[in-house]
């Protein structure tokens, strides 16, 4: 208690006035520290819903860049099947052929390896579940080392994944 009284004495202040500016300088500090701490509280939602925004925008450019790519598969068909009209073969022959072409596909690609293109060659795999089959590959950091990882693929059960060991290898 020397040290309040000898601050009393300095200041020419009572020790009851002394008392009650510590406990107001105190409240001060308390509430600067309280509001240091909702601050960082709400910089961490804001984060959190950037976050949340910015992956979906990602979702809409995987949508586009989906879209293009189509369309340009779309091109490629219609002029294949022009340059097939210009030999003499039918609309009926074209349209057999190509489903046909689709369904032959009967080797193993190594998925830790296979581009999106590869991946679609597999019957029942379309471009929605190869970007998804990316993507998933993506997240498990380029490597994926067993079978039963993929059940976590939107779409890819039991059954899906018995499909799909006929045509992957994990090397």
């Amino acid at each position: 208690m020397k040290l309040f009284e000898k601050l009393a004495v300095k200041l020419s202040l009572t020790k009851a006035e002394i008392t009650l500016v510590s406990a107001l300088l105190g409240f001060l500090v308390l509430g600067g520290v309280l509001k240091n701490i909702r601050s960082v509280e709400r910089a961490e939602m804001l984060v959190k819903k950037v976050e949340t925004a910015r992956y979906r925008e990602e979702e809409v450019d995987s949508l586009i860049a989906l879209a293009s790519m189509t369309q340009a598969t779309v091109k490629e068909d219609v002029m294949e099947g022009v340059s097939s009209g210009k030999e003499g073969s039918s609309n009926e022959k074209r349209g057999v052929r190509r489903s046909t072409e689709k369904k032959l596909f009967n080797g193993t690609i190594a998925f830790n390896k296979a581009s999106k293109g590869q991946l679609q060659k597999i019957p029942g795999v379309g471009p929605v579940m190869a970007e998804r089959l990316i993507t998933f590959r993506t997240a498990k950091g380029g490597k994926v080392h067993d079978f039963q990882e993929f059940l976590e693929v939107k779409g890819v059960g039991e059954k899906k994944l018995e499909f799909l060991k006929k045509y992957f290898t994990l090397e």
